[in-house]
């Protein structure tokens, strides 16, 4: 592997999170993983080893921190003490999926701000640097006293829509307020009008649909959200589209967490197509034939080259699929 990064100071390390996202990083950089290992105690206690030298080096750390949540985050946290304690230049964490991200307010009583404490964790251990993939909740960035450069994966969806020519007589779906934004982003990418659903929360991972605001009747409904995990609100929203006249209807989202009764309901739900993201490694149980993945190792990789010779990183944000 020949690049002028390789002599350079530029290291990248990977956690055990997302080992083939890793990979495809620093192939996009064009520097080989650094040599480390995660091993445990027999009580479980993590243990990191850096196994070659980073001093004065500016590393850039890859882990998502899904599930196993506690032990990815813990992980990161070993490993960036490491780091500092081996005297790198910069630590620059990459964190694909950013766990505890829901919880970024309070919304009752006595409840934590989980999302700004795993913040402050990340600054105490020594991070000088993070790299998100579409924070659940953009005001997070805020919770850092460091810099944070927030990349999204809108494009390379908006990428697949558009290549599969599936933006013509389409309209994107924002399955809740909150995402509005989101789905704005990706219909300037498909040229395409929006919709939304209205719905309301009564507990946790529970969804109700109350009402489609937009027209969806003889279209295309694509959905996109910033993440699916039970996939209750999706495959409901699904279901309303088809009921109000939509033709077909596909869902996308950066962060595929898919948690519990998730691949039964979307393989049951009338969606013809998934599309995600490689942000979380994903077994090969949840890899089911109506699901297309896209990787984000080359944005990625491409904002580790700008972020390390000081160039701006929002000319990412732009559809590529225009730009071929």
């Amino acid at each position: 592997m020949t690049s002028k990064y390789v002599e350079s100071g530029l290291k990248i390390f990977a956690l055990n999170s997302n080992k083939p996202l890793a990979e495809k990083i620093a192939a996009a950089v064009g520097v080989p993983l650094g040599k480390s290992s995660v091993t445990r105690f027999s009580d479980g206690e993590i243990q990191i080893n850096i196994e070659e030298s980073v001093r004065g080096d500016d590393v850039f750390l890859i882990q998502s921190t899904s599930a196993p949540v506690n032990d990815n985050l813990m992980e990161l946290l070993i490993t960036i003490d490491a780091l500092r304690r081996a005297s790198a230049r910069t630590i620059n964490a990459v964190i694909p999926y950013y766990g505890y991200a829901r919880q970024d307010r309070k919304t009752r009583a006595r409840e934590p701000i989980t999302a700004r404490l795993v913040a402050d964790m990340l600054q105490r251990a020594g991070a000088d640097r993070i790299v998100a993939l579409d924070l659940h909740a953009a005001q997070i960035q805020g919770f850092f006293d460091i810099p944070v450069d927030h990349l999204v994966g809108s494009p390379l969806l908006a990428d697949y829509f558009l290549s599969n020519k599936l933006n013509e007589d389409a309209v994107v779906i924002s399955p809740d307020h909150g995402g509005v934004g989101r789905a704005r982003r990706l219909a300037e990418f498909l040229k395409t009008p929006i919709a939304i659903i209205d719905k309301r929360r009564p507990r946790a991972n529970v969804a109700e649909v109350m009402n489609i605001i937009g027209n969806v009747e003889g279209k295309r409904a694509i959905i996109i959200d910033d993440m699916i995990d039970t996939a209750g609100t999706i495959s409901l929203a699904a279901q309303a589209l088809v009921d109000a006249g939509a033709t077909e209807v596909y869902a996308s989202c950066t962060h595929p967490v898919l948690s519990g009764p998730a691949i039964q309901r979307i393989t049951d739900s009338p969606i013809k197509k998934l599309v995600v993201t490689d942000s979380i490694q994903l077994t090969p149980e949840k890899l089911i034939p109506k699901m297309a993945q896209i990787s984000v190792g080359p944005l990625i990789g491409d904002a580790i080259k700008r972020i390390y010779e000081n160039q701006a990183v929002s000319p990412l944000f732009v559809n590529r699929f225009t730009q071929h």
